[in-house]
């Protein structure tokens, strides 16, 4: 792909909408995988009293809907503006108390484990049944729509086809706690073939940090998947 071809590919516009302003692709198509589309509002008529409370709404007690439920609240149940970066919000926007709390807890994932996952990190790569595994650099793209793998060879894989990912551990920490991430399977269909592919991902020895960096890039992918799932269910 040529520079100037992928420059209009993540190219960018400002929108408004009723929720807001909005930084979206140029073109939809290219959006994020993990962006969410703005909900539909509840119609003022339909929401007489608050949807979390129950209070009437009057004169003096307004109506508000929650930017990423479209639901229809009081101020009370309805004050938080937080930052909504899954529908590309520039500013914080109003938000009910369930989904601030998800919106929090996805923060998390945009100011840190995206960051992770556009560094990358180095892996063993095993295509498919192939016995031989190659040492690679995988790194989400920063469009966020291609995994890209990095070695003697290149390949990329479009992070919408994949269909199914699976963590590796091993052993577990003194003390208790959660197993340690080892490697990743990952399992997605190519254009144009058949039936599903499957790529696995080890970390290598610890080798001026890379194996902390790997794990640490495995965890944040299995986020990502999740986040992934979430957004083909809405």
């Amino acid at each position: 792909m040529s520079s100037e071809v992928a420059a209009r590919r993540d190219a960018k516009k400002l929108v408004r909408s009723p929720s807001g302003l909005r930084m979206v692709p140029e073109h939809r198509a290219f959006g994020s995988p993990f962006g969410l589309e703005e909900p539909q509002w509840v119609p003022d008529k339909e929401c007489p009293r608050c949807m979390q409370c129950d209070t009437k709404f009057d004169f003096l007690t307004r109506k508000h809907h929650c930017r990423r439920c479209g639901k229809c609240f009081c101020d009370k149940c309805c004050s938080q503006k937080v930052a909504l970066r899954r529908m590309c919000f520039v500013d914080p926007v109003r938000q009910c108390a369930e989904c601030a709390l998800v919106s929090h807890r996805e923060a998390e994932f945009y100011d840190k484990q995206l960051k992770l996952l556009l560094s990358g990190a180095t892996f063993l790569v095993t295509f498919g049944n192939s016995e031989k595994p190659d040492t690679m650099v995988c790194r989400l793209s920063s469009n966020q729509r291609y995994l890209l793998l990095d070695g003697d060879s290149r390949h990329e894989v479009e992070v919408t086809r994949i269909a199914a990912v699976q963590m590796l551990t091993e052993g577990f920490p003194p003390g208790g706690g959660n197993a340690r991430a080892t490697g990743m399977t990952l399992q997605y269909t190519a254009p144009g073939a058949e039936g599903v592919t499957q790529l696995k991902l080890t970390a290598g020895e610890d080798a001026n940090g890379s194996r902390r960096q790997a794990t640490a890039w495995l965890v944040a992918m299995h986020k990502a998947a999740k986040l992934l799932y979430e957004s083909r269910d809405q």
